[in-house]
This record gives C-alpha cells, sequence and structure tokens, in this order.
C-alpha cells in the first residue's frame, strides 16, 4: 500500500507539471504572434511576400448581342445590346530568371528576413485575334501587356519593359479588375490578325520572407538564385543545387501540368495579404533556428524531462532508503519547466545556441545544488546534475535534427528504459517495497 501510494503520488505530481508547461507554451505562442505583427510593420515598409505573374495579352473588344428582355406587360423582347468583353492570352514560352539578395529587419527584439529580387521576365506571345463575322459588330479596343505584383510597395528603381525591342510605357496596375501589378498598352490590332510578340520585363523587387512566380505560359522556364544558405520550397519540387554558398533553383513546368491559367481567368489579381496563390512556386527565406519553433518543440519534451526526474528520485528511494518530500518533487519540476521559459526569453536577444546552454547550466546548477542536500550526499546530487547534462544534450540533438528527431527520441527513450531495467534487474521488488517510508536504521 505504502508503494502503491508513493506511485500515486509521483503520478499526480508530474500531471501537475503540465500546468506550468502549458503556461510556458502560452507565453511562447503570444511571443509567436508579437513576430508576426513585427513581420507585418517590416512588409508595410518594405513590401510583403511578393508573387510576380505574368505578362499576360489582354485584348479587349465591344460587340453587339442580342437579347430577350421580358417587359412590364409580360411579353418577351429581343433587344441589341453593346457587350464589354476581353480576350485573355498566355504566353507560348515564359521565361524568369533572377538573383534573391537575402536581408533582415529589426522590429523591437524581432528580426525579419527580407530580401531585393533583380530579374528579367522573357515572354513570348503568338495570339490570334478572332475575325469578324460581320454580324456581331465587334469593335477591338487597345490591348495590353499585364504584369501582377502581389504587393508593388516593393517595387524599386525604374521598370524596364520592352516589345519586340522597343521600349514601351508603363501604368500602374494591370490594366483590367482590381490587382497591383504593373500594365502596358499596345496599338490596337485589326480582327483576325495574328500577334507575336516578345516581351521583356526588367526589375527589382523587395519583400519579406516569400517570393513566388506563376506558371502562366504553355512552357514555363523559372529560375532564381540567392545566398541564402537554408532555403523552404513551396509548389512543385524545382531541380536544385544547395550549398552552404546559397542555392540556384529551376522549374520546368508545362500548362498541362498546373491550373495557374483557370486560376487566372478566374482570379487575376495577386495580394500579399491573400498568402501565395494556388500553382505557384516559391522560395522562403528559412530561418532552421526560429527560437520560438524550436522551444515550442522542446516544451513538447518537458513531461519527459520531469518523469524521468521523477522516476530517477523514486529508485533512490527504494534502493537508497532516502525520503524525499512531494514538496521537494515539486520544486524540482518547477525548475526543469522554468528552463524553457528562460530559453525563450534569453533566444529572443541573443543566438538561440548560447541560450541554450546558458538556460541548462542555470537549471542544471540548481538542480544539482539543491539535491545534494535532498539526497544527503553531493555525489549524488552531481550525479543528477549529469543526468540531467546528458537529457538537454539529446534534447539540444533532437531540436536540431527535425528529419531524424522521431528516430532520435526513440532511441532515447529505449537507451534510457534499458538503463533502468539492467540497473533493477537484480533488485527484491516486494522486500524494498515494504521499507517504503521507514527511516534508515529502524527496526
Amino acid at each position: 500500500m505504502r508503494l502503491g501510494f508513493k506511485v500515486a503520488m509521483v503520478a499526480v505530481l508530474t500531471l501537475a507539471i503540465l500546468i506550468p508547461l502549458s503556461m510556458i507554451r502560452g507565453v511562447i505562442g503570444e511571443r509567436q504572434q508579437y513576430r508576426a505583427e513585427a513581420v507585418r510593420k517590416v512588409s508595410a515598409g518594405i513590401g510583403g511576400r511578393q508573387v510576380l505573374g505574368g505578362p499576360v495579352l489582354v485584348v479587349p473588344f465591344e460587340e453587339t448581342v442580342e437579347e430577350n428582355v421580358t417587359g412590364d406587360d409580360g411579353v418577351a423582347r429581343k433587344v441589341l445590346r453593346r457587350k464589354h468583353s476581353q480576350w485573355t492570352f498566355f504566353p507560348e514560352t515564359l521565361a524568369i530568371d533572377g538573383v534573391l539578395k537575402p536581408d533582415s529587419r529589426k522590429s523591437g527584439l524581432f528580426v525579419v528576413n527580407v530580401f531585393e529580387w533583380s530579374g528579367q521576365v522573357d515572354a513570348r506571345f503568338d495570339a490570334q485575334i478572332p475575325a469578324d463575322d460581320g454580324i456581331a459588330q465587334r469593335r477591338i479596343g487597345q490591348p495590353w501587356l499585364s504584369v501582377g505584383i502581389a504587393d508593388v510597395i516593393g517595387l524599386r528603381g525604374t521598370t524596364r519593359f520592352t516589345v519586340d525591342g522597343a521600349a514601351v510605357k508603363v501604368a500602374q496596375g494591370i490594366g483590367h479588375a482590381d490587382g497591383p501589378g504593373i500594365h502596358a498598352r499596345l496599338p490596337v490590332p485589326q480582327a483576325g490578325s495574328r500577334l507575336r510578340l516578345d516581351a521583356r520585363v526588367g526589375l527589382r523587387l523587395q519583400g519579406t520572407e516569400t517570393f513566388a512566380m506563376m506558371p502562366h505560359a504553355a512552357s514555363n522556364d523559372l529560375r532564381v538564385s540567392s545566398s541564402w544558405p537554408h532555403p523552404k520550397f513551396d509548389g512543385k519540387s524545382p531541380q536544385q543545387d544547395i550549398g552552404g554558398k546559397g542555392f540556384r533553383a529551376n522549374w520546368q513546368i508545362a500548362a498541362v501540368a498546373t491550373n495557374a491559367q483557370r486560376h487566372y481567368l478566374q482570379q487575376p489579381s495577386l495580394l500579399a495579404d491573400k498568402g501565395t496563390p494556388p500553382d505557384a512556386v516559391s522560395v522562403s527565406l528559412f530561418d532552421p533556428v526560429n527560437p520560438y519553433t524550436l522551444a515550442d518543440r522542446a516544451t513538447k519534451y518537458g513531461l519527459l524531462f520531469v518523469l524521468l526526474t521523477f522516476v530517477g528520485f523514486f529508485m533512490f528511494e527504494l534502493v537508497k532508503q532516502v525520503r524525499v518530500h512531494p514538496i521537494q518533487y515539486l520544486l524540482v519540476g518547477l525548475a526543469i519547466a522554468i528552463f524553457f521559459l528562460l530559453l525563450v526569453s534569453l533566444s529572443e536577444r541573443i543566438d538561440f545556441g548560447l541560450s541554450y546552454l546558458l538556460a541548462a547550466l542555470a537549471c542544471i546548477g540548481l538542480i544539482g545544488f539543491y539535491l545534494s542536500s535532498v539526497l544527503r550526499s553531493t555525489p549524488r546530487g552531481l550525479g543528477f546534475a549529469a543526468m540531467l547534462g546528458a537529457l538537454y544534450a539529446a534534447l539540444y540533438g533532437l531540436l536540431l535534427s527535425e528529419d531524424n528527431a522521431l528516430v532520435m527520441g526513440a532511441g532515447l527513450l529505449f537507451a534510457i528504459l534499458a538503463a533502468i531495467m539492467v540497473a533493477t534487474r537484480k533488485v527484491d521488488w516486494y522486500q524494498l517495497s515494504a521499507k517504503v517510508g521507514v527511516p534508515p536504521g529502524s527496526p
């Protein structure tokens, strides 16, 4: 009965530590929201998530159409009306190539990754204007080439726009619908004519964290290179070359492998605050040592740390007959929980690795000093401190090895369980359980 009570007490105290751990995770979530607000502030001045789409050729026209209209008297009559519409032509080939120069901006305590993309867009069009059948009385308007840009605040310098080698005037907006971007007007074509155009756009574009491109052509060759060593690709996977000096990525996409053209016809505008559009290919300046992400992952192992420490106490009570009060269990558990709060607060100001080291040394030192008295032996206190040091080192390895976290975590748990089983394989649990709570030297 005494053994069962002790086991129940350890279980209750372990669950009680979940309360401060959950509160610390709440603090981490709150700090992540503050960082998101910092990203919005930086985006307002430099440009947000950038998406580049186009060029797309748009030819407006007006024609007479016959419609059935029911009058007030209930009689249906045929009337002629002028209707405004447009033809949309996508490029036959599209080539986008540029360099993404990474940088950073600071807002309060938070560092936000930004970039400047300098590149060139080449598009070749072969568009057949429908012939006038003489019935619809069609009148063709002035066409334009439209280039969508998610956040035009990020445009820097002079945008160069040429058609068949000749410079054209650049105007704001995408020319149709509502949406950010630029466009260039072209001469009015004749009905039944064929437009063969080579368009080239050179521009510099600043943005925050993510740069994306839309594969609007029948055949797309999209390229980007940068000195950023940790890219994160979304959408279709590119051919990529990543090294310590940066990366190069290349997407070869055919129109039949994407719905980008259909989505453009439904929604031609690109807006930064709506995220990356469907079928876009993008690269993000990913930070593998994001302190909030790593701290949140670390807290998920907090209960394991507490449980292993409490199991160690329990083993000492059984084997060495050293009595540990529930309050002492609780204080050590709280010290372990405080480690994660220290980790978050320090990592906002200094490097995450150094923050982890300082927070771990502080908590391990405190617990080792305290346990030297609790366990009535300095070597025992130092032994527990060494055990916690090994656990913190293993946790740091798990945090930095995201792809291998599961196998490493499973291996660590197996090793700990195996060590406990080996150390207690010859213990007479019935005899030890009878002595739980009995002071040493008692009859």
